[in-house]
């Protein structure tokens, strides 16, 4: 990287900041979570080099800068999961994998300059699914959990009722709706958090299912002669349901 951006080198990467880098961080990251998703062990080994290169590349014109090195990324790091590992590296003791996570963000916290909320520092910019997930499990650190699967299920099946009650007025207000749309999947992520389940990644399974079943019944109204814009309501039910039985068979 150093003989990159040296004079003489490659002009593209010599012209490279951390503002014009930030997309082809953000691609790379989404690229090595397709490959975690397909369970593809060569293009995952291929992705998390060009991460490993974002990291370099970023830490390279920071030296530039002044301001860090590779070396001291590392050492940070290095420094961090010992800090935060205290049961491993220290002699605290703990019982379970979910004790490590709530000690993991008590520790977090405490290393933040000032005082700063639970729920601070959480990207506005991340994925909003992705966003509710680690909210939710920065509250649960702190104790705010219902207390069995009954309960997150029956706060669901209460934040639906009502977005039903919004959407049967005669006149529904879209603000409204949104808003309990919004309770909906936040109900519905804490679901799945009690699972151990992200519901970044169960949406994404979720849309590659769609899509295999839609293509499938796209297929086989073409071969039948038909559009799909001409189908009536039982022909698209009778074809949606081929395509299921087809996928699952």
């Amino acid at each position: 990287m150093a003989q990159l951006r040296e004079p003489g080198g490659c002009p593209w990467d010599a012209e490279q900041t951390h503002a014009s880098l930030a997309r082809h961080l953000l691609e790379e990251t989404y690229e090595t979570l397709e490959a975690i998703d397909r369970g593809d062990l060569e293009s995952l080994r291929d992705e998390l080099g060009d991460l490993v290169l974002q990291v370099v590349f970023h830490s390279k014109i920071a030296s530039e800068e002044g301001a860090f090195t590779i070396s001291d990324v590392l050492d940070d790091l290095r420094s961090k999961l010992i800090r935060r590992h205290p049961h491993v590296f220290g002699d605290i003791e703990v019982e379970d994998a979910e004790q490590v996570h709530r000690n993991w963000e008590r520790i977090k916290r405490s290393e933040a300059e000032g005082s700063k909320g639970v729920l601070s520092g959480i990207p506005r910019e991340l994925p909003a699914l992705a966003r509710a997930a680690k909210i939710y499990r920065r509250a649960v650190g702190v104790g705010f959990s219902f207390a069995s699967v009954e309960e997150v299920l029956k706060d669901l099946e209460d934040e639906i009722a009502e977005l039903r009650a919004e959407t049967t007025k005669p006149t529904p207000d879209p603000e409204r709706v949104a808003s309990e749309l919004g309770d909906v999947i936040f109900s519905a992520v804490c679901v799945g958090q009690r699972f151990g389940l992200e519901a970044e990644a169960s949406l994404r399974t979720m849309l590659d299912r769609f899509t295999v079943r839609f293509s499938f019944m796209e297929a086989q109204a073409a071969r039948d002669g038909r559009d799909l814009e001409s189908l009536s309501a039982d022909e698209w039910r009778r074809y949606w349901e081929q395509a299921k039985r087809e996928q699952n068979s």
